[in-house]
């Protein structure tokens, strides 16, 4: 086994989902006319981090769409709130929060107790399969998409 403080790696994990989500904000800003299925699964992603920080915060996520239909100037919004909010809550949780449990219900009421740890994994893997799906229909699409890989942004720190 590794020994890795887990906040810390769970720190970069959400360091390269930011810039992830950079990457992929920072292309369709440069297309201009992102295409709507796209954009729609960018704001997905966004909108899940977006619940997601609610419920560990304790906060009515029911108030947030789960698919939003935002423009690319909301989708930077929500952006730049969620890596805020990621931010605030890694200066505040502490080794022993990670292993806390949220209880909350999800979209259909349906009340769930789940560790932060594994929320926090959850948000992740969720916005890399996301991030991956845009990127297959760039691809289908005959454009190159952008590479979001965690390797690739672990590259760019050296």
């Amino acid at each position: 086994m590794m020994n890795v403080q887990p906040n810390m790696a769970m720190i970069k994990i959400f360091e390269h989902a930011a810039w992830a989500n950079q990457q992929i904000f920072d292309v369709f800003q440069k297309s201009k006319g992102s295409e709507e299925k796209l954009l729609r699964l960018f704001g997905h992603v966004l909108a899940a981090e977006q619940v997601w920080l609610a419920r560990i915060n304790g906060e009515d996520a029911l108030v947030f769409s789960i698919w939003p239909e935002y423009s690319l100037e909301e989708c930077e919004q929500v952006m730049n709130q969620n890596i805020r909010g990621y931010q605030t809550l890694f200066e505040t949780l502490k080794e022993a929060d990670f292993s806390k449990i949220v209880t909350y219900p999800n979209s259909k009421g349906i009340v769930f107790h789940t560790s932060i740890n594994d929320i926090l994994n959850q948000v992740s893997l969720h916005g890399s399969y996301h991030r991956g799906q845009i990127a297959m229909l760039q691809r289908q699409a005959g454009e190159e998409p952008v590479s979001t890989d965690y390797i690739v942004y672990v590259r760019q720190l050296e």
